[in-house]
């Protein structure tokens, strides 16, 4: 009698702090809708943690739309790009907080080779393909789905991407849960199946200026990245296939540097990007892989990553045409953004690590985007 009392107590405590979480959660994500896009409707979901701190995400691209967060002094403050209308993000810059597939960054001549067979995808980045195609996984709307028995405020995206869509192989099943945890970290958890053999490469898009989305540029962001060698690219930014150590170049963050130290010097690659623009091979060998600190706020991002390369692009191309959130200007070098995954042209390059997918394999990966102060 008395066990059966115990589980019986023990079943309703259960049954209790279940319901109490799914209601905590539900207060935690508020989901609102956004806009419609081809016959389905995007929501903006609103992620409020413990702190009171809040993210933003949409199911159109699966993006990151706002990121706010306190300062040294606790003033709070968004630190990511994107815009507060849907129609706004619709005509906006595509990339902003996206997540990125079937194939983030580049693809030489918008062609690559399996199993004797050559795919060609779209042309949309001077010879090459970049970041799936003009309508790849940042242009389309993601299933929604707010998880209620999660610790943290925390929203699932899916996408089925059809096979041959936009030139790759393969019906690719693709999942990104977004957690939001009380100590300011964006956790971000993707799996990808598929029917066909076929390459995935997935990122997030986000750029960040810790100073506060549109509030001058981040050159005087303190950058430390643990890597000891990048992949250099070409006059088209395609990797060459060499390996360069980073010791004794512009490109040496493994030592904390401001990021407009030296991304004016006279350096091939730098000239070549106009600035960073190019993939680290990550040491992957401490638990942070990537430190941003902006000394003024005190506000600092940490990046921590399974995979094995950290993309660093300092807006080169921003030029003042995008206004975002307020009405704020996106100029040049107002924004950095940190894209891990695989090296680009992967594909085209089997001496770098493979993007392959079979079917029956399931790619998951892990990356997280953590913010404090100091």
């Amino acid at each position: 009698m008395k066990t059966n009392l115990f589980l019986s107590l023990t079943v309703g405590a259960f049954i209790l702090v279940s319901c109490n979480q799914s209601k905590l959660n539900k207060e935690m994500v508020k989901k609102d809708v956004f806009g419609t896009h081809n016959g389905k409707e995007v929501y903006l979901l609103t992620l409020t943690n413990k702190a009171g701190n809040v993210i933003r995400l949409t199911n159109f691209g699966a993006k990151i739309n706002w990121i706010e967060v306190p300062d040294k002094n606790g003033k709070k403050e968004n630190v990511t790009f994107g815009y507060d209308t849907f129609d706004e993000t619709l005509k906006g810059d595509m990339s902003f907080g996206s997540v990125v597939g079937r194939y983030a960054n580049r693809i030489a001549n918008g062609k690559f080779t399996l199993d004797g067979v050559e795919y060609h995808t779209p042309i949309n980045n001077g010879p090459n393909t970049l970041h799936g195609g003009p309508l790849g996984w940042h242009s389309v709307v993601w299933d929604t789905e707010i998880l209620k028995d999660s610790k943290y405020p925390a929203v699932k995206f899916t996408y089925v991407s059809p096979d041959m869509e936009e030139g790759f192989p393969g019906k690719v099943t693709a999942t990104i849960t977004y957690t939001w945890t009380d100590n300011n970290e964006i956790v971000m958890d993707y799996t990808c199946t598929t029917d066909k053999k076929t390459v995935v490469n997935v990122t997030n898009h986000a750029y960040f200026n810790l100073h506060g989305a549109g509030n001058g540029d981040i050159l005087d962001h303190v950058l430390t990245l643990k890597a000891s060698a990048f992949t250099p690219v070409d006059s088209v930014m395609i990797p060459t296939g060499e390996i360069r150590p980073v010791a004794g170049t512009p490109f040496d963050f493994n030592t904390p540097h401001t990021i407009g130290e030296r991304i004016g010097d006279n350096y091939d690659q730098l000239i070549l990007g106009r600035g960073y623009d190019h993939n680290y091979i990550l040491d992957n060998k401490e638990d942070v892989d990537v430190t941003v600190y902006e000394p003024t706020s005190g506000r600092m991002l940490e990046v921590i990553t399974d995979q094995p390369g950290m993309q660093l692009y300092t807006g080169n191309f921003l030029d003042g045409t995008q206004k975002g959130h307020g009405g704020k200007i996106y100029k040049f070098r107002s924004g950095l953004c940190l894209e891990s995954g695989h090296y680009p042209d992967s594909p085209n390059h089997p001496e770098f690590p493979s993007t392959v997918l079979n079917p029956g394999d399931t790619l998951r990966t892990t990356t997280i985007y953590r913010f404090s102060v100091k």
